[in-house]
């Protein structure tokens, strides 16, 4: 006969099993099979009513031959670079005002971050392209000021940068990332730097930024990871458009899967910009040890 402590601790564990069996189940089924199904369906030309009539790497060597998904790679690329760092900018700037001692600052820092709560919202697209479409708020207020029909949405030269804009406003998160992390640096610091003589910019050059590289690298990471699968906005406000120049490589995998049903390419194009997002997630991984700051020893290795 088994000890009771043995019999104790086996039922523990059957315990702790029965509870996780619903995640499990989930975790297989919504997330292991598609992702491996995924895979499986990128080599083959699987069509979602014709079903699968050849196998091999030609929908690889369509993504990198043809000119579309080569653009569109490179307008998903042009976009994260040019939204990630202006997000981050405008989350840290807001960070340093809101840590301030002021009256009502707490009604701010909510007033703040209420736009990353509705942000991922289609509402929010929507009023974004209502406020500037040709004939929207904006170009109606700028034409009180002699400032007449400005193509904010319909100007390819302008468009992008718009949908960044609407991303870079979505800024709540990562503000209270950097909240978080400016209230733990020591102030003895600072009171030695003032006392050397050292100007507000110097301190936050030389103690605020390395002191907090830390949530800067876990905020980029995050957001380098969103803005390669950015797609509400562009779907909603542009469609890709105007003249291809919003055509995100999200929208183009949900045009193949969902337009035209060829969930082989769908499937191909999804596992590029994962390889590709997990690629550029490890560079920044390895470029920490080069910028990112950490008290002691055993983190920084």
């Amino acid at each position: 006969m088994k000890p009771a402590t043995q019999i104790k601790r086996k039922r523990s564990v059957n315990t702790g099993i029965l509870f996780l069996l619903p995640w499990l189940t989930g975790f297989v089924v919504f997330k292991l099979f598609p992702f491996l199904s995924s895979l499986f369906y990128s080599f083959t030309d699987f069509n979602l009513f014709q079903g699968i009539t050849k196998y091999g790497l030609m929908n690889y060597h369509k993504i990198f031959t043809d000119s579309v998904t080569c653009r569109s790679l490179l307008t998903t690329i042009r976009f994260a670079l040019t939204e990630v760092p202006l997000r981050l900018v405008a989350a840290l700037l807001t960070a340093c005002l809101l840590t301030k001692k002021l009256r009502c600052i707490k009604v701010f820092r909510v007033i703040y971050y209420i736009p990353s709560i509705l942000g991922s919202s289609v509402a929010v697209s929507v009023l974004w392209k209502a406020f500037f479409r040709d004939d929207g708020a904006v170009n109606t207020l700028l034409s009180v000021f002699g400032i007449h029909n400005i193509a904010w949405l319909s100007n390819p030269a302008y468009t992008l940068y718009m949908i960044c804009l609407m991303k870079v406003w979505q800024f709540g998160s990562s503000m209270v990332v950097f909240m978080a992390a400016l209230k733990s640096v020591d102030t003895q610091l600072y009171d030695a730097a003032r006392i050397d003589g050292a100007s507000k910019i110097k301190c936050f050059s030389s103690i605020t930024l390395p002191m907090i590289s830390p949530a800067v690298f876990y905020n980029l990471v995050i957001q380098l990871c969103l803005a390669f699968q950015e797609f509400n906005s562009v779907y909603i406000i542009t469609h890709g458009g105007p003249r291809q120049s919003t055509n995100l490589f999200s929208l183009l995998i949900y045009n193949n899967a969902f337009v035209s049903y060829d969930i082989g390419m769908a499937s191909a194009m999804s596992w590029v910009i994962f390889i590709f997002t997990a690629f550029a997630t490890l560079l920044t991984f390895k470029s920490q040890k080069y910028w990112v700051f950490y008290n002691d020893e055993e983190n920084r290795r």
